[in-house]
């Protein structure tokens, strides 16, 4: 054997599934950083906020009729939220699976990392809005309730209980799966635009239908998707794909 063909034969072999490696910086944070800003500047410094809950409070004949609607309260909220839950727990069974499974082996990793993403970003946002205090629109004077609105940076008068409504909680569990992204850039890349799609559908009709209940401005649901998507490109950086094993020619 030549000194030539040795080389090639310890040159690694690519092993047949593509890999897209780390995400490019310019896509998956610069643009989704500045959609925040922009939707924050437009929702919360410019009053969108309380046009669009005011429209719909307004279709809904001056009240919140749809707050305890089957639709929006046990389809969407509580039983959405449940089998969010439930999918979680899937997840992670599959992840345990892989184990044994040697078909499931290549999906271990991926599958943890989207389990981790789903529990994180739900924690992240609940923490949050513990910590933000910002009330419902339906805590609202102008929308049926007995408080006045106060902004996220503005210091509340002393003796006021804040509500927590911000981040949107419920959404949580919706745009949480905004991670099947980075699970398809991992083991079927051609199919992350429909992954994503996918969580972000769940989020809008979760986002949406709190909405309409009088629970959330449109903002909350905002920093819920970012939240959720920066801390799934979070742990897929600090969780990198594995590079499979390759193997080397005869």
């Amino acid at each position: 054997m030549t000194m030539v063909d040795a080389a090639r034969a310890a040159r690694p072999v690519a092993s047949g599934r593509p890999c897209m490696g780390l995400p490019d910086a310019r896509i998956h944070v610069l643009y989704p950083l500045l959609a925040l800003l922009l939707g924050s500047w437009l929702l919360m410094g410019n009053g969108l906020d309380q046009a669009i809950a005011a429209r719909l409070y307004a279709l809904q004949g001056g009240a919140w009729t749809l707050k305890d609607h089957w639709v929006t309260e046990y389809l969407v909220h509580r039983l959405g939220h449940d089998l969010s839950i439930v999918a979680g727990l899937l997840v992670l069974a599959l992840a345990i699976a892989s184990e044994w499974i040697g078909t499931l082996s290549g999906w271990r990793r991926p599958l943890l990392r989207l389990f981790a993403s789903v529990t994180l970003s739900a924690v992240v946002v609940s923490l949050l809005k513990k910590v933000t205090g910002m009330d419902c629109p339906w805590d609202l004077v102008d929308f049926g309730g007995s408080r006045a609105f106060h902004g996220l940076l503005d210091a509340r008068p002393v003796g006021v209980v804040a509500s927590g409504c911000f981040p949107a909680g419920h959404a949580s569990a919706g745009y949480g799966w905004l991670a099947l992204y980075f699970l398809a850039l991992d083991v079927r890349p051609r199919l992350r635009h429909a992954a994503l799609g996918m969580g972000a559908g769940l989020g809008l009709v979760f986002g949406l239908s709190q909405q309409l209940r009088g629970a959330h401005f449109m903002s909350h649901d905002l920093w819920t998707a970012a939240i959720c998507w920066f801390v799934a490109l979070g742990l897929y950086r600090l969780w990198p794909p594995r590079r499979t094993q390759r193997q080397r020619r005869p």
